[in-house]
């Protein structure tokens, strides 16, 4: 594998992982690339999805970079989410919606984290279920937060989540996780 393939594998996978819009400049800091290295990167990304019979293309709107489907995989995938709306929920997204019910707001990463895999397919299964809204992280403009719906609650019979049951006993437990996870980063 030569230098210009890892880079973009490297690319990839971050864009992959991020599963959201990506600055370049939030790109550029985690990959270590000067501006027009990144540049060059992108757009050879850009033309290697355009030329290969590859479901993905790169969406960009100049700042900002995803991973998205190719419109012509559109009936596809509506099809695909009809079904994945249909049916009941997986013990996957229970495991989720019960971190953002108990821990919310929380930002993706974080859910990934407990979790241990990546959640995105999840949270947008969730979200447009109705069951968890994601909003703007006031202190992390470029990032996401999810939180529970007032459905969800209502659904549960709840009027807030310090209803939820051992509600207390699961905020204790993160607190000790965080103070765990901080003692071992420093």
């Amino acid at each position: 594998m030569d230098d210009l393939d890892k880079k973009l594998a490297a690319l990839e996978s971050l864009l992959f992982i991020h599963g959201e819009p990506i600055t370049r400049k939030k790109i550029e800091a985690v990959l270590k690339w000067e501006k027009e290295e990144c540049n060059e990167i992108v757009e050879a990304m850009k033309r290697k999805l355009e030329e290969e019979s590859r479901g993905l293309m790169l969406f960009s709107d100049g700042e900002k970079i995803q991973l998205a489907t190719k419109p012509e995989f559109n009936a596809i995938l509506e099809e695909f989410v009809k079904e994945e709306l249909t049916e009941d929920l997986t013990p996957a997204s229970v495991e989720a919606l019960a971190i953002i019910s108990y821990l919310g707001p929380i930002s993706r990463a974080k859910i990934e984290y407990l979790r241990g895999v990546n959640s995105s397919l999840i949270l947008r299964s969730l979200t447009m279920r109705g069951l968890v809204e994601r909003f703007s992280d006031p202190d992390h403009p470029s990032s996401f937060l999810y939180r529970a719906t007032f459905d969800l609650m209502k659904h549960l019979g709840i009027q807030k989540k310090d209803d939820l049951p051992d509600y207390e006993k699961f905020r204790e437990l993160l607190k000790v996780f965080d103070a765990a996870k901080e003692s071992q980063t420093q």
